[in-house]
């Protein structure tokens, strides 16, 4: 049965591999079977895109949702005309760090007005993004500032684990810095909103800072029992399944086996790093906490790639299939 969601899939950076996986993956109907996908980007950085990889979709530029027809092998672009036609593919542009956040801030627009029921996004690249003077770390920051959400969270679903962090683009010092109690309870709160489904209670297992989780004060400066402990005990207070802190190198494991249906990480890298470990190409950034549902590849540009037709869009359709889920969870 063909849902009718309309998932908008935002191109990124027009210089990396955004436009070819997006031909890659709406190219098959079979993965189209579970939404309406409409692209918000440059229509002809599309069509070089199809040949470079050997597409015989046709491309259809429009202005506004109201156009799209969503017909089978073609791909309804809303065409912000933003990419020269003599663009090269791997290479860092400043109109492609604008064109990708004029791109996301459209998208962001038609979700908040209701026209699209998410976001899926393809990589920008913050090098590109900071060329062009949008002076943010990345996605999830752009995110929280167009929808007018003070704090949200960056979250990673994939096939055998899901995290949650707690800080997410930060240098080290500052994280440790910024993390707090406080923080913490909101963390786990975002992670689980996103997780129920009115069947279960989700088990949640949140990570120390320190080695070994502090092992009772040997390591670090207490900062499991002020920073972290405290959260855990009023999640818990509330009924939830929250245990913790625990040390990161078995947590991350035990939610691999099973243990644990999410795992709330400090810092970037301790999330990120055995996340990727475990399958980045079927990886997906889910961005908790706004009013719209938006879901993300879990890897860059890929500038070395960019061009060749050899980029993998198994990323792209897991966060096609995830946005749809959850915009069935939401209704």
């Amino acid at each position: 049965m063909r849902s009718e969601s309309v998932i908008g899939i935002t191109m990124g950076d027009a210089a990396g591999v955004g436009p070819e996986i997006i031909v890659k993956a709406l190219a098959n109907p079979a993965n189209l079977n579970h939404c309406n996908a409409l692209v918000i980007g440059d229509g002809e950085q599309l069509r070089r895109a199809n040949t470079i990889v050997r597409s015989n979709l046709q491309i259809r530029s429009i202005d506004n949702v109201v156009q799209a027809r969503f017909e089978p092998n073609t791909i309804d672009c809303i065409d912000l005309r933003l990419i020269p036609a003599d663009l090269p593919f791997g290479e860092l542009s400043s109109v492609c760090g604008d064109a990708a956040f004029q791109f996301l801030k459209r998208a962001i627009e038609l979700a908040l007005e209701g026209q699209i029921d998410a976001v899926c996004t393809a990589p920008l690249n913050k090098e590109a993004l900071h060329m062009s003077g949008h002076w943010f770390p990345g996605h999830t920051e752009i995110l929280a500032e167009l929808t007018g959400t003070p704090e949200v969270s960056l979250m990673l679903f994939g096939p055998h684990l899901k995290v949650i962090h707690v800080t997410a683009h930060l240098g080290l010092i500052e994280a440790i810095e910024k993390i707090d109690s406080a923080l913490v309870e909101r963390t786990i709160e975002r992670g689980r909103a996103l997780l129920l489904s009115g069947e279960k209670e989700p088990w949640i297992g949140v990570c120390g800072i320190n080695p070994h989780a502090g092992e009772n004060g040997i390591f670090g400066r207490g900062e499991e029992k002020t920073k972290i402990a405290p959260a855990i005990q009023r999640c818990q207070a509330r009924g939830w399944q929250v245990v913790g802190p625990l040390p990161a190198d078995t947590l991350f494991y035990r939610a691999g086996r099973g243990d644990f249906d999410l795992v709330v990480a400090m810092y970037h890298d301790q999330g990120h790093s055995p996340f990727k470990v475990l399958g980045i190409e079927h990886g997906v950034n889910v961005t908790a906490g706004l009013p719209i549902i938006r879901t993300s590849v879990d890897h860059g540009t890929a500038f070395d790639l960019a061009g060749t037709g050899r980029a993998d869009e198994q990323s792209l359709l897991a966060a096609l299939k995830l946005a749809v889920e959850l915009v069935n969870l939401r209704s």
